[in-house]
């Protein structure tokens, strides 16, 4: 398995799993979409994408946003999509991308990486616990749907 930052030249086949990942969170598909979307990440330099590769197959992927913690004045990373092929799943390629992201983080001087998943999202829950994730109990997390 090979885990390496994504280029542009990645586009069409993140696209696929990033539509397919959508799909998972009861989207309709639009690849198009999808494909649009990532490249304007990719164009506007404002995001990290990590792409899972196994016998040069793309089976997974992982999306990370910039952001800063204003209090510690350093980088924070929010992972925001992780996505493993359905057919690929249980092999470690989540767990190989959860490293690429953590080595990233340390790299980038980030004081640390933050994620949210669906209560019902068992596995994923398992897999962040598993490798030190904390679920936070200090602070109350608000959304403004607009």
């Amino acid at each position: 398995m090979e885990i390496n930052l994504a280029g542009i030249e990645d586009l069409d086949e993140i696209a696929k799993l990033f539509d397919c990942y959508r799909i998972f969170y009861q989207q309709p598909s639009d690849l198009e979409a999808a494909r649009n979307f990532l490249k304007q990440r990719f164009d506007r330099s404002d995001a990290r994408i990590f792409v899972a590769r196994i016998e040069g197959q793309t089976v997974g992927f992982t999306q990370l946003y910039p952001s800063f913690s204003s209090v510690a004045m350093k980088p924070v990373w929010i992972l925001n999509d992780l996505f493993v092929s359905e057919a690929y799943r249980n092999r470690g390629v989540a767990r190989s991308l959860m490293g690429a992201v953590e080595n990233f983080g340390r790299e980038t001087a980030a004081i640390r990486i933050i994620l949210s998943t669906q209560v019902a999202n068992t596995a994923a829950r398992s897999l962040y616990r598993s490798l030190g994730y904390i679920k936070n109990e200090e602070f109350h997390q608000y959304t403004l749907s607009l």
